[in-house]
């Protein structure tokens, strides 16, 4: 629990430091680094044509991010196509088939990364660089960059402007992904992290066999697939293995990159809102709009960003207590063969992390949707195992690459509506009022992401194509399931593995949920906020529910508990707590 409770505490410490750089990047304010980044971001701008002070209304935006990524789409897929060519393919790697490369290229590009094929053996260094390293990159600065120009919109700066998509894209990229996957790269290389060009090492094991050991640029990926909460693996043991993972300093290395920037963009809102809210405050205190004690508070709004944050800790810190209690009680089936269970249930873990480093990282990967294991979550217990199924299924616990942050708010729409009918006014958030097209677009957006995991996995266990990559019968089986189209829907990326999956009909299924998952949220998300940003601010009155304040993060906790238990009960009840039920009877 101690170990628990410090990683957490360090992260709260190193987050808020985040917050405010991303928040100055996100605003344009000026950073120590601008002489140098200027420079950079000036010469891209130069080469590619793009003004960067030309703002985009909320379609042009969308527009601007689907057409760019659908570009790098094709290139990928050609790439992957063709990596049999002997560029930078030392250990003679054939082209992926068309299927797998269909999903694999739709997986990144959705900052998915889930992986029906192993890095190892799948892969050439090309494809491992052009496709995968360069998409998670891409995909990551397309995510956080869609969530900005939410902010922007939230906040209401101007009634028509949420950005520049490419100039967002570019900062984000060359201010803090690079040079954050330097350092961080740096780093696990000094911890035993491989980045080279070799081909794979075959030695002679103490027991005198043979083994291969792959070689490649494996630090250079592993950074940015947790710093762009990406997930997958260059490996296909993933973080569990000590080529990517090989330390508990390295793990802790690999931990808070994933937890950074998702935190940040929730430090981020809170920042923007406040300094649009003040400035609202400004004007109308100039104008004589506000009363000494009422109108328009800035400093509320000032919280606004807090009462998230505290409602995502909430659902986090419940999620690491059940897994790490879980993982702790041990399997009563191998303590009715008499082994010991006082150590918990270690099977499927790596000894160095041991139960607590394993349950925060299984917690983590699939809060923050990075999709990066530590330990095979095939082999969790039932509960354990509901619970990074349950995460992905909420995909509001901080979520990657703005993912969560965005959601989240989706929800707190949904609370002030649900609490603005029981008080009989009209709901609020942000100063804004929510109106039914707001409403309309919200009931939408929440009905997607459950809509694609339960179809899919209805589809998967009703037809013949989808039952052939079952390998465990029963309510394991369907956690399986549930588990692939939960991963992929949330472009999370992790897998219970047991599922052959590299078939025509899982590649295809798989790769039509990270898609829809992805860009269908992005587009409503972004529409919404572009109805909000046109609205007038109103005045708070004494009827106004106030969303800064601890009582509406327990609201909202409650409230995304509710409507995940009314969506996913059911098929959890069959999967998971069947499976428990089992065990302990």
């Amino acid at each position: 629990m101690l170990q628990l409770a410090l990683t957490v505490s360090i992260y709260l410490l190193i987050v808020i430091p985040a917050g405010v750089y991303l928040y100055h990047i996100a605003a344009g304010k000026h950073t120590f680094a601008d002489p140098v980044f200027d420079r950079v971001d000036g010469a891209i701008y130069k080469i590619s044509g793009v003004d960067p002070g030309k703002g985009m209304n909320w379609k042009q935006y969308a527009l601007a991010l689907l057409g760019t990524n659908a570009v790098m789409v094709f290139i990928g897929y050609l790439i992957l196509r063709v990596q049999s060519a002997g560029l930078f393919n030392p250990n003679n790697i054939e082209n992926m088939e068309p299927t797998l490369a269909f999903n694999t290229i739709i997986s990144f590009m959705t900052n998915t990364n889930l992986q029906h094929y192993s890095g190892e053996s799948g892969l050439s260094y090309l494809s491992q660089m052009l496709v995968i390293i360069f998409m998670m990159f891409v995909s990551a600065a397309s995510g956080y960059a869609a969530c900005v120009a939410f902010i922007r919109g939230l906040a209401g700066r101007t009634k028509n402007d949420v950005g520049n998509f490419f100039a967002d894209l570019v900062r984000i990229t060359t201010r803090i992904l690079l040079p954050f996957s330097i350092v961080g790269g740096l780093l696990l290389v000094w911890q035993g992290v491989p980045q080279n060009f070799e081909g794979n090492v075959v030695v002679e094991t103490l027991e005198g066999t043979f083994q291969v050991i792959a070689m490649g640029p494996i630090a250079a990926l592993e950074i940015i697939k947790h710093l762009g909460t990406n997930g997958g693996g260059f490996l296909g043991a993933n973080s569990s293995t000590p080529l990517e993972n090989p330390t508990m300093l390295s793990n802790l290395i690999e931990l808070y990159s994933m937890m950074l920037l998702p935190g940040a963009c929730v430090i981020t809102f809170g920042k923007m809102v406040h300094a649009r809210r003040q400035e609202a405050a400004d004007g109308m205190q100039r104008a004589g709009g506000l009363r000494a004690r009422g109108g328009l508070s800035a400093a509320i709004y000032g919280r606004e960003g807090r009462s998230i944050f505290a409602a995502m800790g909430i659902l986090f810190v419940i999620g690491l207590s059940v897994c790490f209690w879980a993982e702790s009680q041990g399997n009563p089936a191998l303590a009715d063969i008499g082994l010991d269970q006082a150590m918990g249930s270690m099977e499927g873990k790596e000894v160095r992390f041991g139960i607590a480093q394993s349950a925060m990282f299984t917690t983590v990967t699939t809060s923050f949707t990075t999709g990066t294991v530590n330990n095979m979550h095939d082999t969790l217990t039932p509960l354990g195992g509901m619970i990074p199924l349950l995460h992905m299924m909420l995909n509001v616990v901080f979520g990657g690459k703005g993912v969560g942050l965005m959601n989240m708010i989706l929800y707190a729409i949904l609370a002030v509506f649900i609490c603005g009918l029981m008080i009989g006014r009209t709901p609020e958030y942000l100063g804004k009022k929510i109106e039914g097209r707001e409403m309309k677009l919200t009931a939408l957006c929440i009905i997607i992401h459950p809509l694609l995991i339960l179809a899919f996995s209805a589809l998967a266990v009703g037809t013949a194509a989808g039952r052939e990559g079952i390998t465990n019968p029963g309510f394991h089986g369907l956690s399986q399931v549930l588990y692939e189209y939960a991963s992929s829907a949330a472009n999370n990326g992790s897998g219970f593995e047991g599922l052959a999956d590299n078939t025509c009909f899982w590649n295809i299924t798989a790769g039509l949920a990270m898609f829809f998952g992805r860009y269908l949220s992005i587009v409503i998300q972004l529409a919404i906020a572009g109805s909000l940003m046109k609205k007038n601010f109103v005045n708070e009155s004494a009827g106004t529910l106030r969303t800064d304040t601890v009582s509406f993060s327990v609201i909202l906790v409650f409230v995304v508990y509710i409507f995940a238990a009314l969506t996913f009960f059911p098929a959890l009840a069959l999967g998971p707590v069947a499976e428990h039920l089992a065990l302990w009877g």
